[in-house]
């Protein structure tokens, strides 16, 4: 009769024999996700912790189901540094390769910063045949180029919204100005990269050439910009009514102190990068109260009760690394994607890059953003009513350093508001 420590030692022997291939098949042979992006800047960090807080909850639940077997997700990153000014498309695509070869990921994720980069390296990814996900790079041309060869180039999704559709929020939010307020007199100022160019060409031609709008001056701006004071003082000489800023760099902040501490009488609304989270707020020392900021898509650095996942993913965030999501573009993207693409792989029971593709394209899901479908293009699907389409999100920042969203209707909490010195043209 086996006495009870020896009893013990064959229970344990037996209970590993049952579970050896369970955890044999949950640690061996993950499936990586790779993040090949510009991680030194603001978009790119938050995306990759994204990416990882989205991993680490799957893999928290056992992984991805695999045909018969579960599989954990494993992130890689590079920094490709497409977004640093000077930084060649090439060198950044030297990165982009260098994963692909050396990590050898199932799918790639958030992918180049830069639309340059993005149209270079889409000849990459076909060559290689990995999926990727993109969410920030931005210019609708490598729909264009999906569109001409969808064969060779199926395999580049993108989650985020696209310059086409932040024209669309952006001449929405211009369009409410004009009926609120009568204003139709507008200063451009853009950063001069292919995205903020192409937004600004798109808007200029799709809505305020068609609506009667004046455009008393359209300046672009070279990336690391950060002294705007002799365009305010035009805006102020020429009489506009609104500044439509498009940038993404860091120094365009600075932009809005500019703004503030000259009392230029324009309803500043538009995108730049730093003024959409929080901690705009304290970053830019309470000066920002009126400004209006697009955040390019719902849970990036902004939510709303009306889109309950987007709250839930904005306390996960912050409970994980301890501060809350600043950036307006790519974030809530980069955490759907990684979902988007577990369900893909369960849905086909494989990792094959093909079988992925294919059930990329059936996406229907109620995400961060809101309802998750992609078009002909393979770009999700951008509309005002988060119940039918993935939305954006236009806020206006308050007196108190609280945030309001103003745009679509849908999601709205309050009108927008004129900032002091500033009065309706009605």
């Amino acid at each position: 009769m086996l006495r009870k420590k020896e009893f013990i030692s064959v229970l344990l022997i037996v209970s590993c024999m049952f579970l050896m291939p369970t955890l044999n098949c949950l640690a061996a042979d993950p499936i990586v996700i790779g993040v090949p992006t510009s991680t030194g800047f603001l978009e790119g960090k938050e995306a990759l912790k994204a990416v990882k807080l989205a991993v680490e909850e799957i893999n928290a639940q056992g992984g991805v189901q695999v045909g018969d077997s579960k599989k954990l997700f494993k992130v890689e990153s590079v920094d490709i540094r497409d977004a640093a000014p000077g930084v060649p498309v090439p060198e950044a695509l030297l990165g982009l390769e260098k994963i692909i070869l050396e990590k050898k990921p199932v799918a790639l994720v958030v992918g180049p910063f830069r639309s340059e980069a993005l149209m270079a390296g889409m000849d990459i990814i076909a060559k290689y045949k990995t999926p990727l996900l993109g969410t920030i790079a931005m210019s609708p041309a490598s729909e264009g180029k999906i569109k001409k060869d969808p064969e060779k180039y199926k395999y580049i999704f993108r989650t985020c919204l696209n310059a086409k559709y932040l024209v669309k929020y952006l001449a929405g939010t211009m369009s409410f100005i004009n009926k609120e307020f009568g204003f139709k007199k507008v200063y451009i100022m853009n950063q001069d990269v292919a995205w903020a160019r192409k937004t600004a060409e798109i808007i200029t031609k799709v809505y305020f050439d068609k609506a009667g709008w004046e455009i008393v001056g359209h300046e672009a701006y070279p990336t690391g910009t950060s002294d705007f004071s002799s365009a305010l003082m035009k805006v102020r000489a020429k009489g506009a009514q609104v500044i439509l800023p498009i940038f993404d760099m860091p120094q365009s902040g600075s932009l809005v102190k500019q703004w503030n501490s000259m009392k230029v009488p324009a309803l500043l609304a538009g995108f730049i990068s730093p003024l959409a989270g929080p901690g705009a707020w304290k970053t830019f020392d309470q000066k920002i109260s009126g400004a209006i900021n697009c955040n390019f898509e719902m849970g990036s650095a902004i939510s709303s009760s009306k889109v309950p996942e987007s709250e839930a993913f904005a306390a996960a965030y912050e409970k994980k690394w301890g501060t809350p999501i600043q950036a307006g573009h790519g974030i809530s993207p980069s955490y759907e994607s990684v979902y988007l693409l577990a369900e893909a792989i369960e849905r086909a029971g494989s990792t094959d890059a093909d079988a992925i593709v294919a059930e990329l394209k059936k996406t229907d899901r109620e995400g961060v953003m809101g309802r998750i479908k992609f078009d002909e293009g393979n770009q999700v699907i951008y509309d005002m009513d988060p119940k039918t389409a993935a939305v954006a999100a236009v806020i206006q920042w308050n007196d108190d350093g609280t945030r309001t969203i103003v745009f679509p209707p849908s999601i709205a909490d309050g009108g927008i508001k004129l900032p002091v010195g500033l009065k309706s043209a009605k």
